[in-house]
């Protein structure tokens, strides 16, 4: 199976493009979305929450800690760059989709 075009490795670092949709009613995968993945967040896009939001869920579905997901790129933009050290890909091609 290839890897989807929003998931890259590089050492042992994994990269993700994502599309976010803050103030969504529930935070959770929606889905690809065009050449990203797309996630809904329940947190609203103020003073940082929606960001904030997005690390701890992307930590919590890739069994990681929050120290191990940075935001690289996208602070106040929808689509986000994000990397996580310590996750195989495998788990994240499955807990992201």
């Amino acid at each position: 199976m290839s890897d989807p075009v929003w998931l890259r490795r590089s050492g042992d670092m994994l990269t993700l493009t994502l599309h976010i949709q803050p103030g969504a009613r529930k935070t959770e995968v929606a889905g690809e979305h065009g050449d990203a993945l797309k996630i809904r967040l329940a947190a609203p896009p103020v003073d940082g929450k929606a960001n904030t939001a997005l690390l701890e869920f992307v930590a919590e579905r890739l069994g990681v800690a929050k120290s191990a997901v940075t935001l690289k790129s996208g602070q106040t933009s929808r689509r986000k760059v994000v990397e996580v050290s310590g996750a195989d890909m495998e788990s994240a091609r499955l807990l992201l989709t």
